[in-house]
């Protein structure tokens, strides 16, 4: 049985730069399609969020992904940032509903232990290890590293969990990317 391709959206959630990163997975194999950022304009915080879901629905339009994954909601000593950040988090969800993907949210501690093995890894340990995964030869910005690496870890728990259900159903040595 072959392995059905997946297109995986990453996004890192940021009320002024919110880093996207398309990956497509068959298998094991990761396979970098692209990334960018979707940067804010303005004061009137209303017109940003609209400015993060129509760029989420754009770049949904472009890439066609089938999965979608964004970071979690952490706090911070700022409430009122976090607030901020959770409404732009909100925007992309609803992009990605309105297109009927699939949505998994992951911590910053799972990205980090996931793509580079340590859930304190520094920024720099995420975005080499993104590098090493997509074999790229440059570093993409940090906010599409970290979307990059958020569609790295949405990938692997997929092939996690695909591999549990293989194991439960006495089924070895097949994998299978695709999990509903």
């Amino acid at each position: 049985m072959a392995d059905e391709p997946q297109i995986i959206l990453g996004i890192d959630p940021g009320s002024r730069i919110t880093g996207f990163g398309i990956i497509k997975i068959e298998g094991a194999r990761r396979e970098y399609m692209g990334s960018g950022c979707i940067r804010t304009e303005g004061t009137v915080f209303a017109d940003k969020l609209k400015q993060i879901y129509d760029g989420v629905t754009e770049v949904i339009t472009q890439y066609k992904p089938s999965l979608f994954a964004i970071e979690q909601c952490f706090v911070s000593k700022n409430v009122a940032s976090t607030i901020k950040l959770a409404h732009a988090r909100t925007a992309a969800i609803i992009a990605a509903l309105n297109h009927n993907l699939e949505i998994g949210e992951y911590s910053p501690r799972q990205i980090k232990q996931s793509v580079a093995g340590y859930g304190n890894a520094e920024k720099v340990q995420v975005q080499h290890m993104v590098c090493t995964i997509l074999k790229l030869n440059a570093t993409p910005q940090a906010d599409a590293a970290d979307a990059l690496a958020i569609a790295i870890t949405h990938a692997d728990i997929l092939q996690s969990l695909v591999a549990m259900n293989y194991k439960e159903l006495g089924i070895h040595g097949m994998s299978h990317s695709h999990y509903r």
